[in-house]
């Protein structure tokens, strides 16, 4: 459904940051990232994780997250799915559910657009803001 991406070489340091990327599903901020990725590569900029993630993101490589206002986060789950979005701690997870393919149908029979992709997020309160509200309201 979605347009051809372009191909980019995985550089060493394109690798160190897909491998970081996909041993968690905190969907992890730039910054975040390079955290990990500092740990095995030590020398490496700020400014090249933020360039390689944006390069593998716009290749198809990875997803990057990016709701108005909110930090870009990364995702090494390519295939469509979900989101949900703390609104309290920004903390985003995946939801298990199917994809309603259904709705790209009708999105595209309402308009005269060539749907390329969608993306759902949900936004509510985790269960650790949620435990912190209720520890405070005691």
């Amino acid at each position: 459904m979605n347009a051809p991406a372009p191909m980019i070489r995985l550089t060493t340091q394109r690798q160190v940051i897909l491998e970081e990327l996909s041993k968690v599903k905190t969907h992890p901020t730039a910054s975040e990232l390079y955290d990990m990725v500092r740990r095995r590569l030590p020398r490496i900029g700020l400014g090249t994780v933020y360039r390689n993630l944006e390069l593998m993101a716009d290749s198809g490589m990875i997803l990057k997250l990016e709701v108005g206002g909110t930090q870009k986060r990364f995702d090494a789950t390519t295939e469509e799915h979900y989101h949900i979005r703390c609104s309290v701690c920004g903390r985003v997870d995946d939801i298990e559910v199917p994809v309603i393919q259904e709705l790209v149908a009708q999105a595209a029979n309402a308009t005269s657009y060539r749907i390329l992709g969608h993306h759902v997020e949900f936004s509510g309160i985790c269960s650790s803001c949620q435990q912190q509200r209720a520890a405070s309201a005691r």
